[in-house]
């Protein structure tokens, strides 16, 4: 890696946290300064503006996420298990290394839909991606006879998610783990009324 890249990679490393925190509108430059310990001048050498920085850390904090949601799917062989393994990781969510300030992408989609279209496009874009994916694992899970004949899969994988996310935002919201814990088991029966 050239020392640039080493950079680039060491201020969104830095900035990432703030970014999910405080999101795009509360970070200033001072804030990225000090967390970086690089002047103004470093960071905008290696990014034109806050603009980059803040798109090049939506995917680190997606990156982050979705590395602990594949890594638990993939110790699983069937769709029921992958899918259950989404309840593991959420009831389980403080033993997961996430992202410092809690989901990026609902963090992302609250702040930058009517505010930031490229933020905006990058949380709907992976939205879409999870949404794909759970659909597929639903029809396989269907071809494997592991669930019974679901007419609309992408509706299921749909809800799965606003699930999750508004389980998410509650218990971010309310500071108490166990309304998540509390909003999963009902992610957990639908995913086994499904059987």
């Amino acid at each position: 890696m050239s020392k640039a890249a080493q950079t680039k990679a060491f201020i969104i490393e830095k900035t990432a946290p703030i970014f999910n925190k405080k999101g795009f509108a509360g970070t200033s430059l001072s804030d990225m300064t000090e967390a970086t310990g690089l002047t103004k001048g470093s960071i905008y050498g290696n990014f034109s503006n806050k603009d980059e920085v803040a798109l090049a850390v939506f995917d680190h904090n997606m990156n982050k996420v979705n590395q602990i949601i594949q890594a638990e799917m993939s110790k699983h062989s069937t769709a029921k298990e992958q899918l259950l393994a989404l309840v593991h990781i959420y009831n389980n969510s403080p033993d997961f290394l996430f992202p410092d300030g809690g989901c990026p992408m609902l963090n992302t989609a609250i702040e930058a839909d009517d505010t930031h279209p490229q933020l905006r496009l990058k949380a709907a874009n992976a939205i879409i991606t999870w949404k794909n994916k759970l659909t597929s694992l639903l029809e396989k899970g269907i071809k494997n006879q592991e669930f019974k004949a679901i007419p609309d899969p992408e509706q299921i994988a749909l809800t799965l998610i606003a699930t999750i996310e508004g389980g998410v935002m509650i218990s971010k919201l309310t500071g108490k783990l166990n309304h998540l814990r509390l909003i999963m088991k009902s992610v957990e029966r639908q995913i086994r009324s499904l059987e």
